[in-house]
C-alpha cells in the first residue's frame, strides 16, 4: 500500500499513527498539495491528503475513511469498537478533533495565503472560537478518565492527540495545556508511544 501525504498534515499523521498501531506496512509518498506541480489531483480530485492507494489499485481518501479501512485490515490494536453506539461515540470524538484541525488550517491559510490587507480578522476569530469551544468540550468529556472512550486507546485518542499536537505545532499561542491539564495528561501519555514519536512533525 502507498499513502500519499505530507509530514506536517495532522490528518496524514492520524492515519500514519493508525497504520503503526495496527502494525501494517504502508509506504509514505510525500506530496506538497500547495506546489504548482502537485500531482495529487491524479489520485484525489479534491486535491487533498492523505490519499491511500491499496495494493489492488484505486484510491481511498479522507482521513476518516482511511483510518476506518486500516482498522478493519488487522485485528491488532482494535481502534474502533464493533458495537454501534460505542463506535458512534468514538467517531464523534474523531469528528470533534478533525473539526479542531479544520478550523486551525482555515485560520492559518487566512493568515499565510491572503495579503495582509485582505485578511479577515472576523474569519480568524470565528475559527479560533471553534477551537476554544472544542477544547472545552474535549476536556469536559474526558474528565478524569484515562482515555477518551472506554478503558483503552481508541481512534478517539489518536484523533485528539493529533489535533492538540497540531495546535502546539502551528498555534503555540493557544495555551491549551495550562487551561486543560487533563487533555495535557492524555497528550503526554500518547507522546510515549512510538507511533506518535515517529510521526512528530518536523520543526517549523
Amino acid at each position: 500500500m502507498k499513502l500519499i501525504g505530507s509530514l506536517t498534515s495532522p490528518y496524514v499523521r492520524k492515519v500514519r499513527i493508525v497504520f503503526l498501531e495496527k502494525k501494517l506496512d504502508v509506504d509514505l509518498e510525500l506530496e506538497n498539495v500547495w506546489a504548482a506541480d502537485t500531482k495529487i489531483a491524479n489520485s484525489n480530485p479534491l486535491g487533498k491528503v492523505p490519499c491511500l492507494i491499496p495494493d489492488d489499485g484505486g484510491a481511498i481518501y479522507d482521513s476518516r475513511v482511511i483510518a476506518e479501512y486500516a482498522d478493519a485490515l488487522s485485528p491488532v490494536s482494535k481502534l474502533i469498537p464493533g458495537d454501534n453506539r460505542e463506535r458512534a461515540a468514538v467517531k464523534t470524538w474523531e469528528a470533534l478533533a478533525d473539526g479542531v484541525m479544520d478550523a486551525g488550517i482555515l485560520a492559518r491559510l487566512e493568515r499565510t495565503w491572503r495579503p495582509a490587507e485582505q485578511q479577515s480578522t472576523a474569519w480568524v476569530d470565528r475559527q479560533m472560537g471553534k477551537i476554544q469551544n472544542s477544547l472545552r468540550q474535549m476536556s469536559e468529556n474526558l474528565g478524569g478518565n484515562a482515555w477518551c472512550h472506554g478503558n483503552q486507546m481508541t481512534l478517539a485518542d489518536v484523533a485528539v492527540g493529533c489535533a492538540v499536537g497540531y495546535l502546539l505545532f502551528r498555534f503555540p499561542e493557544i495555551k491549551w495545556q495550562a487551561q486543560y491539564p487533563n487533555l495535557d495528561r492524555l497528550y503526554q501519555k500518547l507522546l510515549q508511544r512510538s507511533s506518535f514519536i515517529e510521526t512528530e512533525p518536523p520543526a517549523a
